[in-house]
Parts: structure tokens; C-alpha cells; sequence
């Protein structure tokens, strides 16, 4: 190779990276509609928020180490399994998105649920979350998962008494189910402070591009808060059991609890590099009596930009 082709692919090496971090700010840039003071009272109310450079350099290292487990999950046929939960605006999506974000959707797919169909209130009610659990070679994520009825259902009285305690005799069962059939179960409850959800759900309310995840639910959560807490304390002991134990992520700062996160995650999948056979790009084949077609101009998006 070339000193001048070693310089062009270092050129476009530092452009991918430079986008990739561009992809990065844009994401991470939540607040583009909040008023200056809003974000005064969010950041005052965060003196030691992780740095930026720090933050963003893990993240990209973390989301390097888990193509390497998308690489060896596809590879072994391995089975994984993850359920997020925690109190509304607790960062769960925040970390799933991070988690995804470099990910083969073919291989991770993420799982939210709507609220249960009357067909599906007569139902077992594991059955609609059972279609949705990986097979052999891929890695499924629920954003909040059949752990509805601990929680929001039992809380606003969407679920009776008797059919909490069902769910609380079955649930160890069922998981140990998954584990026994190779299903790798990790569990995630992301917890915050009441300040500091009171804060969130402030600053959704003021920011139009985030009054969308601002739902009556939502509203009724924050009333409710103690309800929510006995309910959570009884749910740990009830259901951490060693073949699916959980785990408390610590979200008041989002930046440390997307890494936290992510860091344990790929401690808890017995995860190897997976050899890859060098790729060559082949070389283009030429039809030297191959002209291309001139496209009509009205197939072709503007070029506003």
C-alpha cells in the first residue's frame, strides 16, 4: 500500500469516527427545546455529572465489547435475555438505546409491550411475553416485561390481590424454566431518587419533544410513590432468586448508569472472541457494453440541504 492510499484511509478512518461522534452529540443532546433556565436548575441539580469526554470514550469502548458478545451470541447459539425495570423516567430506555445503538437488529431486539388485549387478560399471563423470548442466537431486551403485574398493575389496582399472589407463587418457576432451557436471565431495576424523577418529569413537561412520554399513567406514578416503593421492596424479596437474581442500577446521574450498566451486563455473559475470517473486498466487474439509465429528475428527493 501506498504512503498516498495509507493517508486517504487514515482521512476516512478519522470522517467515520468524526460521524460517529457526531451520531453520539445528537443523541445525547436531550434538551433542545428547554428554556436556558431549566437546564440551569438540571445541571445545579447535578454538580458531579460524569464528564463528557469520559463518558462518550467508555461508551464507545463498552459498545466495542458488546459487538464482541453480538459476535459470539450469533456464533454459539447462545440465548439472552434481559428485562429492564424501574420507576417511570428512570433511564431505562436511555440504556437500552446505547446498548442497541451499534447492534445488528436482526440479532438484539428490543420488546415493549402495550397494554394487554382483553383476549389477552384471559389469557395465562406469561403467554404474550413467551413469543417474544430469543431463540439460539439472539439477545432480547423488554423494556418493563411480565414484572407489570408487581408493579404498575398491582399499584393501580389493574390486577387483584389474588392475581398478585399467583403471579408471586409462579414467577420463581417460571424463570428457573428459562434457565433450565439455556436462557441466559438478567434482571435490571434502575432507581432513582423522588427529587430527582419530580425533576424529569418537570422537564418533560417543558420540553415538546419530550411531552410524548408524559402519560396520565406517569402523572398518577408520582402520587403514588410510596405505593410504588412497598410494592418494589416486596417484589425483590419475593422474586430474587439465584438463577435470576436482580440487580439495582443507581440512575440519578444518567451517564454513570448507562456505563454501570452496560459494564456489568458484560460481566454476567461468559462471552469469547469469536475468530473471523479476513474479508477482501472483491473487485467491481466491469460490462464495458453496460450504459447507465438516466433517471427522471422527479424520482430524486430535493436537495434542500
Amino acid at each position: 500500500m501506498t504512503d498516498e492510499s495509507d493517508s486517504h484511509s487514515l482521512a476516512w478512518l478519522e470522517a467515520e469516527l468524526q460521524d460517529t461522534f457526531d451520531e453520539d452529540i445528537e443523541i445525547e443532546f436531550a434538551e433542545p427545546m428547554l428554556s436556558l433556565e431549566i437546564r440551569k436548575i438540571y445541571r445545579d441539580a447535578h454538580p458531579e455529572m460524569l464528564d463528557r469526554k469520559v463518558y462518550f470514550r467508555n461508551l464507545l469502548r463498552l459498545q466495542a465489547e458488546l459487538i464482541r458478545v453480538q459476535d459470539w451470541v450469533e456464533h454459539t447459539g447462545a440465548k439472552v435475555c434481559i428485562l429492564f425495570e424501574g420507576r417511570d423516567s428512570a433511564g431505562k430506555g436511555g440504556v437500552i438505546k446505547r446498548i442497541t445503538q451499534r447492534l445488528n437488529p436482526r440479532i438484539a431486539r428490543v420488546v415493549a409491550l402495550p397494554a394487554p388485549s382483553r383476549r389477552e387478560q384471559s389469557q395465562w399471563y406469561f403467554q404474550r411475553y413467551v413469543p417474544h423470548l430469543p431463540a439460539a442466537g439472539e439477545i432480547v431486551l423488554f423494556d418493563r416485561s411480565w414484572y407489570n403485574r408487581a408493579g404498575v398493575e398491582r399499584v393501580m389496582g389493574f390486577a387483584t390481590d389474588e392475581q398478585v399472589e399467583q403471579f408471586f407463587q409462579d414467577v420463581p418457576e417460571f424463570e428457573r424454566m428459562l434457565a433450565r432451557s439455556g436462557i441466559i436471565l438478567l434482571k435490571y431495576w434502575f432507581s432513582i431518587t423522588d427529587e430527582e424523577q419530580q425533576l424529569r418529569f418537570l422537564m418533560r413537561i417543558h420540553d415538546p419533544m419530550k411531552q410524548w412520554k408524559l402519560s396520565p399513567m406517569d402523572l398518577e406514578s408520582r402520587i403514588r410513590w410510596e405505593d410504588y416503593t412497598k410494592a418494589k421492596e416486596e417484589m425483590f424479596a419475593r422474586t430474587n432468586i439465584p438463577e435470576a437474581p436482580w440487580y439495582i442500577v443507581e440512575g440519578n446521574d444518567k451517564k454513570r448508569e448507562r456505563l454501570n450498566c452496560i459494564e456489568h451486563l458484560l460481566t454476567k455473559i461468559p462471552y469469547t472472541e469469536v475468530e473471523h475470517e479476513k474479508v477482501d473486498l472483491p473487485e467491481r466487474v466491469y460490462n464495458p457494453d453496460y450504459e447507465r439509465r438516466v433517471l427522471p429528475d422527479d424520482l430524486y428527493v430535493p436537495k434542500i440541504y
